[in-house]
């Protein structure tokens, strides 16, 4: 039987904690040997206490209570001290998605020894209000239609769902405090750790999905993604700072980074603002147009050419507000 280890992130989830630990009781392990770490960070709510006292039969429910938030802290004592050491398998979940098919977990461990070489295997994320379209309103219908993300979910790791090789996931550390980690994990498993070219091949996805609750309100759905490109665009800084160290080097650079709490905030003070586009590169404000632009058949479509203007409109507003927060040291909390 394939060792699986599963660690849940959760910080103050309690209103949904218990559901999510009963759908994954309720997976299908046929041929795994699962264990389910609660990674309950700096939690300020009842989750532990609920969990604590759920009934799971069968279950291997180990609870950790870390005071310390944060996800990348909290992945880096998942993979490196909390896992089994004889764990083939590491999945990476958050407290607060939905696994509405039975086998998911044992799909995507299907998945990984299918091929030796993946690093990663992603779950497709859902909006909640995609999959379930019932009774939308007109600002969820159009939050549902310019859905579907930049980037295809099978090469860009999505931090709410995704399974490692655990020897592989040993392999990497995560600066303490990243806002973004999966963006930042995806590049160095594609690289290894920045030291060589891309290889796209070592992350895919197949037919495993999982529901997660989408932003139902401007000003909420703003401030999300308003998060996501302060994140990208510090995780972009931090890579130029990385280069400039020998290759040899970066592995243990991040090593050293995933126990400093202030490595982060050197590496930025010392890369940023980087003019002609201070903190947030241009194409942050860009790339959801330029991916209409490139299928400029689909312009022919009043949902495209619509979907282009209020994307880009929305895009525009959000490229502001980070420049703004990070300008007035309010990005990612270390300016």
């Amino acid at each position: 039987m394939t060792r699986v280890d599963i660690g849940v992130f959760a910080h103050n989830e309690a209103s949904g904690i218990a559901a999510m630990l009963q759908g994954l009781a309720a997976q299908d392990f046929t041929g795994l040997n699962a264990r389910i770490l609660l990674l309950a960070n700096g939690c300020l709510d009842q989750t532990v206490t609920i969990a604590r006292a759920l009934d799971l039969p069968g279950v291997d429910l180990v609870i950790c209570d870390l005071p310390e938030g944060g996800k990348s802290r909290s992945w880096n004592r998942f993979v490196h001290d909390l896992s089994d050491p004889q764990a083939e398998v590491l999945i990476f979940a958050d407290a607060d998605i939905d696994l509405p098919v039975p086998d998911s977990l044992r799909r995507m461990v299907a998945g990984l020894q299918r091929d030796p070489a993946l690093h990663v295997f992603n779950s497709q994320p859902v909006k909640d209000i995609t999959y379930r379209p019932d009774g939308l309103s007109r600002l969820d219908r159009i939050i549902a239609m310019a859905g579907g993300g930049l980037d295809d979910w099978r090469t860009a790791i999505c931090g709410q769902l995704y399974a490692m090789p655990a020897a592989k996931a040993r392999a990497f550390h995560l600066p303490i405090g990243l806002p973004v980690e999966d963006g930042f994990l995806r590049a160095m498993v594609l690289t290894d750790a920045l030291t060589a070219p891309e290889d796209m091949s070592r992350i895919s996805g197949a037919d495993v999905f999982h529901i997660y609750a989408s932003e139902r309100k401007m000003p909420a759905l703003i401030r999300h993604q308003v998060r996501i490109v302060i994140g990208s665009a510090v995780n972009a800084a931090l890579f130029a700072a990385l280069r400039l160290r020998p290759a040899t080097e970066r592995k243990d650079i991040l090593a050293q980074a995933a126990a400093d709490p202030d490595w982060i905030s050197t590496q930025l003070g010392a890369q940023l603002p980087r003019w002609p586009y201070a903190y947030v590169p241009l194409h942050f404000l860009t790339k959801r147009a330029a991916r209409i632009l490139g299928n400029w058949r689909g312009l022919r479509r009043p949902k495209q050419v619509f979907v282009l203007f209020a994307g880009f409109g929305f895009d525009l507003s959000v490229y502001i507000l980070a420049q703004i927060r990070m300008a007035r040291g309010g990005g990612a909390g270390y300016w």
